[in-house]
């Protein structure tokens, strides 16, 4: 099945009091995962959008930058300009106030999930174990242990020892199926972060999403194909096994589980594996992949609702084994509370899957080009005034601290630009405020959607210098700016 493990949240940035090297990432593409079963966390909200909007496209009619400037805002504003209200859409922030409020600390990038504990590194990729498995092992283990009780007698207490041994094998398959996502991931040229064991299952970490149709058929496929190869190979071991024995119980259970897990993910409703090749097959006949990602959603809800209501029903009526004089008390109680889990959770897999779509939808529009600020050149002995001053009669929103040949060295931050008292700036350098350019904060006007979101998180700064593909400088990207594009692109509809 598919879920998501992490959330798409755009970078938070306070330009008055961000540090250049604490800076939040940029927001990152969902990336899609493959569970073998139910149970990843759903993927929070974007945050609401902060007040200020993005910077405007250039228009024909603007002037075109010259060397060492980027495009003319639509509305450009002085920088000296200390009035606190909030300007409105289509106006342009100043430069020296356009940060937050005074004082306040910078939003923090959420930390880096850990996954739990690391069991080791297949084919390169991480796999974890999350706490919530411990808590699954020891009610596997409870409750196969009840099962042996009446099916071998004799073994006592060491029956706790065997079940344990079963939960630790039926994750093992667990983790088979999700390693045939990863396999089949990598051969697509498609990132796999990780893959994480956890609560009623496992979660394969994909960072980008198949370019085809077939890729993401494939892609989901091979789970469940993997977990029938595993049913069908513990039926073969279970041939020349006598029945009745500790071997023989183990051999049908972990075929069974199998079994169970391949036919629950082949169901056709995200984000179930079966939800994946449901959304592959309506997006080959639509070309469009939301329509398929929105077919399969609603079929999923669909099946959570089943799931509330059948499962119980089922148990009542002993289609599931039991007779229903045994389903009473306790056991009614579990199975409608396990009932309720896996619909929350599919319920809330699909709502997800959804959110993913649509946030892949709008990435296109983030582009470097349309959110960039104008910038002008200074050198690095100018005063920050005579700097401000420039960049007010130019129309400009950033500053590019250039040598004696016209070559980029630093970018003045706004942050620190805001933190500079007014009467202090005619003896403040620029040099003193600006943040040296590296390799990474070089970013190519050409960039946009994910491209241009990879390039940013892979070097996590407030400023980006945007050059032309001839190495001209065209301005300067906030990435602030970034956000302020991805949130308002999420919350338009789809």
């Amino acid at each position: 099945m598919d879920e998501s493990g992490r959330s798409a949240q755009p970078p938070s940035n306070d330009d008055e009091t961000a540090d250049p090297n604490t800076t939040p990432d940029p927001p990152a593409p969902e990336k899609a995962t493959e569970p073998s079963a139910p149970g990843a966390p759903e993927a929070p909200e974007a945050a609401g959008p902060p007040h200020p909007q993005p910077e405007q496209a250039p228009t024909e009619d603007a002037p075109r930058p010259q060397a060492g400037t980027g495009h003319r805002p639509a509305h450009p504003a002085p920088y000296g300009d200390h009035t606190d209200e909030h300007p409105g859409e289509g106006h342009e922030r100043t430069l020296a106030h356009s940060g937050g409020a005074r004082g306040t600390r910078p939003p923090q990038p959420p930390p880096e999930p850990r996954g739990g504990l690391l069991m080791g590194r297949p084919f390169g990729v991480p796999v974890y174990v999350a706490p919530s498995w411990f808590l699954v092992a020891a009610l596997i283990t409870w409750v196969f242990g009840g099962q042996l009780d009446r099916v071998l007698p004799e073994l006592g207490a060491a029956r706790y020892l065997v079940s344990l041994f079963f939960a630790v094998a039926f994750y093992a398959s667990v983790l088979v199926h999700e390693l045939a996502h990863t396999v089949a991931a990598i051969r697509f040229k498609l990132p796999v972060r990780r893959i994480q064991l956890q609560f009623f299952g496992g979660v394969s970490e994909i960072e980008k999403e198949a370019e085809t149709p077939g890729r993401e058929f494939v892609l989901a496929f091979v789970g469940p194909l993997l977990s029938l190869v595993l049913a069908g190979l513990f039926y073969l071991a279970l041939q020349p096994v006598e029945p009745g024995t500790v071997p023989g119980v183990l051999l049908a259970g972990l075929m069974i589980s199998n079994l169970i897990v391949a036919a629950f993910n082949l169901l056709p409703g995200l984000p179930l594996d079966g939800g994946r090749m449901l959304r592959a097959v309506v997006w080959k006949i639509t070309g469009r992949p939301m329509s398929g990602t929105i077919a399969a959603a609603w079929v999923g809800r669909a099946l959570a609702v089943a799931v509330l209501i059948g499962l119980p029903l089922l148990t009542q009526s002993g289609a599931l084994g039991s007779t229903a004089e045994d389903s009473v008390g306790m056991d009614t109680v579990t199975d409608a509370l396990l009932a309720a889990i896996l619909a929350a959770i599919i319920w809330t897999g699909a709502g997800n899957s959804l959110r993913i779509a649509r946030l892949r939808e709008h990435l296109p529009e983030l582009r470097a080009r349309t959110l960039t600020r104008r910038a002008v050149p200074v050198h690095t002995d100018t005063p920050l005034s005579e700097a401000l001053r420039r960049a007010n009669d130019a129309g400009a929103r950033a500053l590019v601290v250039v040598d004696a040949d016209g070559e980029p060295l630093s970018l003045v931050r706004e942050a620190a630009i805001v933190g500079v008292p007014e009467h202090r700036r005619p003896w403040v350098a620029v040099s003193g405020l600006a943040q040296e350019i590296t390799d990474g904060m070089r970013v190519s006007a050409e960039l946009a959607g994910e491209d241009l979101l990879e390039v940013l998180r892979a070097t996590p700064a407030t400023e980006y210098l945007v050059v032309e593909e001839t190495g001209e400088i065209y301005g300067v990207l906030s990435a602030a700016d970034v956000e302020r594009a991805f949130v308002k692109a999420m919350a338009r509809p789809s």
